[in-house]
């Protein structure tokens, strides 16, 4: 059932962290120290299983293609596969790449030329979550005190975030997401990811953890 009650719940106004949960975190944090994510994220060693589609994607947005090759280029030196090559498409440029612990991760501009030499900066971080009801549970996360930034109908919600979030938060439908990076929707198992906030600890429609931040 689905909590809409504010007055009886915490309030959640963004994400403090997210946390992978990862067979090796010593392996797992040279991985995501090349990558250059490593102060953006949080790695704990677990044992979960899971099997295909965890469904979600952590994405970056950057400034240009030249910054869009460099962290897929680093991210493969580091041992990770491309699901996605990066290439032109009618929003920008982007791939899709997955961590050696499964994470998959899409780096992305909507710049279609460079108008400055690469670099290492994110411009933002978003948390796609793959859900079957985008709708409902858009409406669960406005009862837990989320605010909406942008929404597309069935297919697609965003929530602000205030500025100390490291990543955003934002809904799209499983199988729209798992097209979108390449890869089959289904999937059985544990997400292996951990959300924090200060309204922890709670589950979503989903399936997805939330947990007070510490």
């Amino acid at each position: 059932m689905v909590m809409t009650n504010t007055t009886s719940i915490a309030s959640v106004t963004s994400i403090a962290s997210v946390t992978l949960e990862v067979a090796d975190p010593e392996a797992a944090r040279r991985f995501y120290t090349a990558f250059g994510v490593d102060t953006r994220i949080r790695l704990r060693a677990s044992e979960a299983h899971s099997t295909g589609f965890r469904g979600f994607t952590l994405a970056l947005t950057v400034s240009g293609p030249a910054t869009v090759d460099g962290f897929v280029d680093a991210a493969v030196d580091a041992g990770a596969t491309v699901l996605k090559p990066a290439a032109k498409s009618l929003w920008g440029y982007g791939g899709v790449v997955q961590a050696p612990d499964g994470t998959i991760w899409k780096i992305a501009t909507s710049a279609k030329k460079d108008t400055g030499p690469a670099t290492r900066e994110i411009d933002e971080m978003v948390l796609l979550l793959g859900v079957e009801d985008v709708k409902g549970s858009k409406q669960f996360y406005v009862g837990r005190g989320l605010t909406v930034a942008k929404s597309f109908g069935g297919k697609y919600a965003e929530f602000a975030s205030d500025e100390s979030s490291p990543v955003k938060l934002a809904l799209y439908k499983r199988r729209g997401l798992a097209k979108d990076l390449g890869v089959p929707a289904e999937g059985t198992g544990s997400h292996r990811v951990v959300l924090g906030c200060a309204a922890g600890p709670f589950t979503d429609p989903d399936g997805f953890a939330w947990e007070a931040a510490s």
